[in-house]
């Protein structure tokens, strides 16, 4: 058995990718889904889409791979975090779409808890803000409003899990009702400083605690594949959050590190180690990982709109066929217009937090065009990126921070994406070799504990850089930009 399978379960595709006994990609699939728009500001996810895609991504990559079930010794899981599902403990039938991070249909609720005070419980005990991103609103929504499911799950018929915990009950046929620390500490119901699920939080939302799954290390043991999904049954020993298997998956494991994942949306995170810090901006305190029973904590920033611009770009405004063009057409951009574009389509995340928010341009000319829209686009990941950085760094002394900022995922294979971001931040921004971070954070999570792969430092030393982006715009030009994204911010907030 020399190989894991890694199943990286994302909000617009999933993606299943071998791995070898180095880490090194043997084979991987991907298949996309539709995303449901039911109502302004809900985005939804038809559960059978994210386990046919799962399971047949799976099969498609063991098969590419050339491999035998008896090759693979692990499977590890990493997954959309937040994304809400609820369903019958017999069948495993889901009671209603799940509901996807981004939703913002639980606002009122959110502005309820603030209004009331309670917000600053949540806070206290789960490290979160009271906002519709978490999955604990969602799961409250779904008990009110699915008829009979609140007396349901009162007499203990139905069950609550994020995408992780949705999957490794359908992967082991119901026998397994379990996550890992990551995920739980994104549910605003997890008490991530006693590390067991908050009786005081689930009572406000009216949230009966035998839904809840048991919580375990982000390296575990979380059952074993049904015999006949794959030709034999696999351990699943591995399970994190995205963000926190991209933290691991580039090796920031000493207090200080920082990474920033450009997929959907864009997730800093912070480690901070043994030590949760409570933000005084607005970021997240969040568990980064959980081995041996000891949590490691971050400080999280949370955009929700980072390469979905790019995808609004190809499927909204139809100004481009591929990701891949946005980087000729930005640079082909007029220099001297300075068009910004505040992608709140679905709310501003950190450090701002406001879900009534929506998307805004400004500095249009009669000149402007798809160049400068796809500049502005992409320079608005780097802007947001530095308003999480300035938050962290006001938190957390820049003494202990890394001054190098590690990025992962899809958008961070932009070139222009990358080097203006290393600009507005006036900091270096390294790109590994391997930016599937994400699925090696789970792989390795998973093989580690099949003893195939090596422990934290051996990893971290195999650690790879592909390019790194060194700042090359001047501290003038830098300020001035940021001083009119901000500038442009205000101006999404206050409208």
């Amino acid at each position: 058995m020399t190989h894991v399978l890694a199943i990286d379960q994302g909000t617009t595709s999933s993606r299943a990718i071998v791995f070898d006994s180095t880490m090194r990609i043997v084979a991987a699939a991907q298949e996309e889904f539709p995303q449901h728009f039911p109502a302004s500001g809900w985005v939804e996810h038809d559960p059978a889409d994210l386990w046919s895609t799962t399971a047949g991504t799976c099969r498609a990559a063991i098969e590419r791979a050339g491999l035998k079930p008896s090759d693979i010794a692990a499977v590890g899981i990493t997954n959309q975090r937040e994304t809400t599902l609820v369903w019958d403990a017999k069948t495993g039938q889901p009671v209603y779409n799940a509901i996807v991070w981004q939703d913002r249909r639980t606002s009122d609720f959110c502005k309820e808890l603030r209004d009331t005070g309670f917000a600053e419980t949540i806070t206290a005990r789960t490290g979160l803000l009271a906002d519709p991103y978490f999955s604990g609103t969602k799961l409250r929504w779904i008990l009110d409003h699915v008829d009979g499911a609140r007396e349901r799950a009162a007499r203990g018929e139905l069950k609550f899990g994020t995408v992780d915990c949705f999957l490794i009950w359908k992967l082991t046929g119901g026998a397994v009702h379990a996550t890992d620390a990551t995920n739980a500490a994104r549910t605003m119901l997890y008490d991530i400083h006693k590390g067991r699920w908050s009786r005081t939080i689930c009572e406000r939302f009216g949230i009966p605690m035998a839904m809840l799954p048991e919580v375990r290390d982000s390296a575990a043991d979380f059952g074993h594949t049904r015999a006949d999904l794959f030709g034999r049954e696999l351990p699943i020993l591995g399970v994190a959050g995205d963000q926190q298997a991209a933290t691991v998956g580039q090796a920031c494991f000493a207090p200080g590190m920082m990474k920033s994942t450009y997929g959907t949306g864009c997730f800093a995170l912070l480690n901070t180690g043994a030590t949760p810090v409570a933000s005084k901006n607005r970021l997240l305190t969040t568990i980064a990982y959980q081995l041996d029973g000891k949590p490691t904590y971050a400080l999280e920033g949370s955009i929700f709109i980072a390469g979905a611009v790019v995808q609004w770009l190809r499927d909204g405004l139809k100004i481009i066929r591929a990701a891949a063009e946005t980087q000729p057409l930005a640079e082909q951009a007029d220099p001297t217009q300075e068009v910004i574009l505040v992608p709140a389509f679905t709310g501003l995340g950190a450090p701002y937090w406001n879900a009534e928010s929506r998307g805004a341009i400004f500095g249009l000319s009669r000149n402007s065009g798809p160049n400068e829209l796809a500049r502005a686009a992409l320079e608005s990941v780097g802007y947001q990126t530095r308003d999480l950085l300035d938050a962290m760094y006001a938190d957390w002394s820049q003494d202990g921070a890394s001054s190098v900022l590690r990025v992962d995922g899809g958008l961070s294979a932009s070139d222009f994406a990358m080097q203006f971001l290393a600009d507005i931040i006036g900091a270096p921004v390294d790109r590994p070799r391997v930016l599937e971070t994400t699925a090696m954070g789970a792989a390795w999570l998973a093989g580690q504990r099949a003893g195939l792969y090596p422990g934290r430092e051996e990893f971290a030393k195999g650690w790879a850089l592909e390019r790194r982006f060194e700042p090359a715009m001047g501290d003038a030009t830098r300020a001035a930009k940021h001083a009119n994204w901000k500038r442009a911010v205000q101006s999404t907030l206050g409208y």
